[in-house]
């Protein structure tokens, strides 16, 4: 049977990842738990994250730099359709994502063709930065879960903290003040990534929306397992809150 290629990661893209180190060293202080289990890295594997602050995927980038993986992020189209960036998103193999389109669907295929590559690819559950008024993971759209059905890739949580203590939620606005802010008190910026894939097995009865509810669910929980430790005393509430972030309950999942 013919197999795809091995996706080679891109000279550009490799810099980049380097770029973002070098970004977020004067912003905040960086600290990586964890990384890709040695059975997952030569692929595919899906990288589920949480989104806490529009800062969220230069401080990825960064992490995963480190950790020595180069994912192919799945991004909003309106980053594709920005005159530069779209072209550099293009070029290092990035996957476009135009929520509420008729083009929306072509998301999952494109990303299944990715990981048939053999690649890690990135994408964020929640579908958008988690209005939660805790600052815990909402409920996740089906989309990871659909991906690991049409690949047969494993889903890694990664858990993210203190990004919204570097960018707040209204960025771009008062964008100045932000940065001076992080700039004079290099805030705590955590990321771990999870020691073992999500479970999913006990999701595979049922019809595959059925199947891709409970996987969702299992891959929120155990996102919510990979961040706890890096809020440790913040459980219930953040010590840095950003008052620019609205409240949406119509997405709190229920927890412990």
């Amino acid at each position: 049977m013919e197999t795809s290629p091995v996706w080679r990661v891109p000279r550009l893209w490799r810099w980049l990842l380097v770029v973002a180190r070098i970004v977020v060293f004067p912003l905040a202080r960086l600290r990586v738990s964890g990384g890709l289990p040695e059975q997952l890295r030569d692929g595919p594997v899906i990288l589920a994250a949480n989104h806490v602050s529009p800062f969220d995927p230069v401080v990825i980038m960064a992490a995963c730099h480190k950790a020595g993986i180069a994912p192919r992020f799945m991004a909003t189209g309106g980053v594709f359709r920005a005159p530069i960036v779209g072209s550099i998103m293009r070029h290092c193999g990035h996957i476009r994502v135009d929520r509420n389109t008729a083009h929306v669907a072509d998301a999952l295929p494109n990303a299944a063709k990715a990981l048939a590559e053999n690649s890690a690819v990135l994408v964020y559950p929640e579908g958008r930065i988690g209005l939660d008024p805790w600052m815990w993971p909402e409920r996740g759209k089906t989309g990871a879960a659909r991906m690991a059905q049409m690949s047969g890739a494993p889903v890694l949580p990664v858990a993210q903290w203190g990004t919204h203590a570097v960018l707040p939620w209204e960025a771009p606005k008062h964008l100045g003040r932000a940065l001076l802010r992080a700039l004079l008190t290099r805030p705590l910026v955590q990321v771990r990534f999870a020691d073992r894939p999500v479970d999913l097995t006990g999701a595979e009865t049922g019809t595959p929306g059925a199947q891709a509810l409970h996987a969702t669910r299992l891959i929120m929980d155990a996102l919510d397992e990979t961040l706890a430790p890096l809020r440790r005393d913040e459980m219930q509430t953040p010590k840095v809150i950003d008052t620019s972030r609205p409240h949406d309950l119509s997405r709190v999942r229920p927890r412990p």
